[in-house]
This record gives structure tokens, C-alpha cells and sequence, in this order.
């Protein structure tokens, strides 16, 4: 037994080997071919179709997935399904990146003349550059993988892998060309753990109607009034400018009447607390987390460049929307 694993050991390191080695053959086999397929996507006025089948069509839907990700409309077409209506999703004013290593499966292959006179631009990623599909193509990609990982060379292993890393390589070169930011991320990831680290504080914060703010000349009664209201545990003060400048919140109150000095028609502004915890809406919402708990609070004022309060946000919110 102690044989076979160091044998399996020693077989794995060696698929890690080959795969390795067609990557770096991928990465030295970049020209001006990749700039050219790079110009034509960001040039794009329509989608990217990502098309292929078996096992490039499994890479060929990865790449598409993360081409849509990261801020270029794209999506996948079966090959086999193409031929059967799905063929009309492809506009003239669409790319279509066919994956084949082989460059002559039939059910790509039977595509191309259609899509030449569709009018839309082929760009292929083959393991054959003088095959059908890079013939066909308006940009064709090697990929220049001879050996595969499998020891009958049969199974499509370190040619998918490089296909992976090509795609990958087209997509991060395009986002950063078009300046894809955090932000933009996030638009198109709402859900899921991504879309809850980059989730910011304006997408959660209580604003407009919503957000319980008095004027520093309202009373004590006013403010009691509008904190039952808005059922946060706190109200914002504000001068006759809109300037935050104190907030007063339920463990205030409950401390004025253990006093004993009740005096519901006091101007707010003589109990409120001076410079309340405040955060840009632009911030990411685990940020505010972190301040919640470094100043021990559970609510936010979210304040403009101008100190113009424009939201607020409570820790329930937070948890609520899974930030931690």
C-alpha cells in the first residue's frame, strides 16, 4: 500500500508537470493575434458568444461566465444546440470565440459558413492553426499543447486547462481596459459571499422618509415622537443648515428619566450627544461593521462630503443583509 501511494503521488506531480509546462507554453505563444481579439471585444457594439462542445464547451462556458462577470456581455451556445434555432442569438454586431482544440469538430465546424454570413466576427482558440475553425476565423489562437495529461493522450486535459488560462487572460486584459472597479463587481454580484464583502453602506442605509432626524430647536417631546417612529434606537439633530451636529438615542432617554428631571419641552439639542459616529455612503458596509464595533454603537449617520446627513445605518441592517 505504502508503494502505491508514493506511485500516486509521483503520477500526480507529474499531470501538475504537464499542465504546467502547457501553460508555459500558452503564455510564450501570446502575439498579436491575443491584442487583436482584445481590440475586438472592447470594440464590441453587440455580445460575445462563447460557443463549444464536450469538454471545450465546458471551458468554453467558464469563459463566458467570467467575460459576463467582469463587465462584457457575453453568454455560451452549445454547438449541437446552435444547430438546431439557438444559432439565432448570434447578431452582426456580436464576436463569436469558438473553442475546438482540434479545430475540425463537426459540430463547430458546421457553424462557420452561417456565421461568416451572419456577419459576425470569429475569433477561435484551437490546438490546429491550420485547421477548419482557424481558417474560418477572422482571429485565430493557438493553443499549443501536444501533450495532455492523460497517458494515452486521448483525454483533453492540459489542452483545456491552457484554453482556461487563455480565456481568463482575455477577460482581465479587457476589464482593465475599461476600468472595471469594485463597484462594478458588485453590481453584478448581489448575491453570494462577493456580493456581501463588496456591498456598501448606501446599499443598506434608511434614507429620505426613512430617516429619523430632528431640528436642534425640536423638544424633547418631538424627538421621542420621531425615534418611536422610525424604530432605530436613535434620532439625528441638525441645524437649520442640515448639518449634523448630535443625536440623542434611547439610552439617552432612559438616563434622563432615572434622573428625575423630566422636562419634555427642553430644546433636543441641549441633551444631544456633540459629534455623533458618521461613515460615507460610498464606504463598503463590513467597514461600518468594524467601526460599529471598534466604537461600540449601533448606529451610523451617514454624512456627504459637506457633513449634510443623507442616511443612517443599524447594525440589525447589517446582519440582516449577512455582513460580518
Amino acid at each position: 500500500m505504502t508503494t502505491n501511494k508514493q506511485q500516486w503521488l509521483t503520477q500526480a506531480k507529474k499531470v501538475f508537470e504537464i499542465e504546467i509546462n502547457a501553460l508555459r507554453a500558452q503564455q510564450h505563444c501570446l502575439n498579436d493575434d491575443f491584442t487583436q481579439a482584445v481590440a475586438c471585444i472592447l470594440g464590441l457594439q453587440g455580445r460575445l458568444v462563447v460557443l463549444g462542445m464536450g469538454k471545450s464547451g465546458i471551458i468554453a462556458r467558464k469563459i463566458a461566465a467570467t467575460f459576463a462577470s467582469t463587465g462584457t456581455p457575453a453568454f455560451f451556445v452549445h454547438a449541437a444546440e446552435a444547430q438546431h434555432g439557438d444559432l439565432g442569438m448570434i447578431t452582426a454586431s456580436d464576436a463569436v470565440l469558438a473553442l475546438s482544440h482540434s479545430g475540425e469538430t463537426d459540430e463547430v465546424c458546421g457553424l462557420l459558413p452561417t456565421i461568416k454570413r451572419l456577419g459576425a466576427t470569429l475569433i477561435a482558440i484551437t490546438g490546429n492553426p491550420q485547421s477548419t475553425l482557424a481558417t474560418f476565423a477572422d482571429i485565430a489562437l493557438e493553443v499549443p499543447v501536444k501533450e495532455e495529461a492523460c497517458p494515452m493522450n486521448l483525454a483533453p486535459t492540459a489542452s483545456t486547462t491552457a484554453s482556461l488560462a487563455l480565456g481568463d487572460a482575455l477577460a482581465v486584459v479587457v476589464l482593465k481596459q475599461r476600468g472595471f472597479r469594485e463597484e462594478d463587481f458588485a453590481r453584478v454580484h448581489p448575491a453570494g459571499s462577493l456580493g456581501k464583502k463588496l456591498m456598501t453602506v448606501g446599499e443598506v442605509m434608511h434614507s429620505g422618509d426613512a430617516l429619523p432626524m430632528v431640528a436642534s430647536s425640536a423638544s424633547l417631546k418631538e424627538a421621542i415622537v420621531v425615534m418611536s417612529q422610525h424604530r432605530l434606537g436613535v434620532t439625528g439633530v441638525q441645524n437649520s443648515e442640515g448639518t449634523l451636529i448630535g443625536c440623542i438615542s434611547d439610552g439617552d432617554l432612559r438616563r434622563i428619566l432615572e434622573s428625575g428631571n423630566v422636562d419634555l419641552n427642553v430644546e433636543v439639542s441641549s441633551l444631544a450627544h456633540a459629534n455623533p459616529r458618521t461613515i460615507e455612503a460610498t464606504h463598503l458596509a463590513s467597514v461600518a461593521v468594524c467601526d460599529m464595533e471598534t466604537y461600540k454603537v449601533t448606529t451610523l449617520f451617514i454624512t456627504n462630503e459637506k457633513n449634510k446627513v443623507v442616511g443612517i445605518v443599524h447594525l440589525h441592517d447589517l446582519l440582516q443583509a449577512g455582513i460580518t
